[in-house]
């Protein structure tokens, strides 16, 4: 049994507080930037500098929108509503995975296509250090105490502040996850794909992940046996597969 009494705050300056999971947000957007302009710097994809200011900006808008949206949406639907102008306020938390990737893949399409580039061209850049950020970003979880998972007898059970007995730590299953799909990606980054292959293999991995991993996740049953998070995960999981069977058997065959 493991007693959580971890400070999410890593620096408070009174006013201002740094906080871990905030500090991760920092960290993606800044890995991102930097990994894309290397890809510029290398002539890996035909953007400038000027142009990769202006993607960071529809990807946070995008990433913000998406996740609030979906958030209220499929999460907290009654919350929400009864106030709308609660969506608004997103230093409250309440951040969608689901809605925040296709609020991403929403305004990466806009800008690759007023860019005239290839979308899956920028989303298979961009979807090894969004895996390395999820990851990390459940630890985050795991440090604010939140998104515990069943109350459980086991050895590792977690009693988190504000919850009600001893819990599987579903955060950390579901990072180690999302650091094996990193790893498993990473060997695939070394070899040269068909543009999309890297994308829909982390859709895939990532859908799978969250769908074995909320297992043991604290959410209400919605329909059969899945939650809401496994639900929109089979969802991706099935477009996923889709697309790779339609457009990368040669790419399959290959990493066999």
């Amino acid at each position: 049994m493991f007693i959580h009494n971890i400070n999410p705050t890593l620096v408070d300056l009174g006013p201002v507080e740094i906080r871990y999971y905030g500090l991760v947000y920092v960290i993606g957007f800044l890995l991102a930037y930097w990994l894309l302009r290397q890809a510029v710097k290398h002539k890996r994809i035909n953007l400038n500098y000027e142009d990769i200011d202006n993607l960071l900006v529809y990807i946070i808008l995008g990433l913000l929108i998406g996740s609030r949206l979906f958030e209220a949406i499929f999460w907290q639907p009654s919350y929400y509503f009864s106030n709308p102008i609660r969506i608004l306020e997103f230093w409250k938390g309440g951040m969608s995975f689901h809605g925040g990737l296709v609020g991403i893949i929403v305004a990466g399409w806009l800008f690759t296509r007023k860019r005239k580039i290839k979308f899956l061209e920028l989303a298979d850049l961009l979807s090894l250090p969004a895996m390395l950020m999820l990851a990390i970003g459940r630890i985050a979880n795991f440090i604010n105490g939140e998104l515990p998972g069943r109350i459980a007898d086991i050895r590792h059970c977690v009693v988190f502040p504000n919850y009600e007995g001893c819990r599987h730590p579903s955060q950390l299953y579901e990072s180690l996850h999302h650091f094996i799909a990193f790893f498993i990606m990473l060997w695939m980054n070394k070899r040269t794909w068909k543009h999309g292959f890297i994308f829909w293999n982390f859709v895939l991995l990532y859908g799978v992940g969250r769908m074995l991993t909320d297992i043991w996740r604290d959410d209400p049953i919605i329909f059969l046996w899945m939650n809401m998070g496994q639900l929109l995960s089979l969802i991706m999981v099935i477009i996923a597969v889709y697309f790779l069977n339609k457009n990368h058997r040669k790419d399959l065959r290959n990493i066999l």
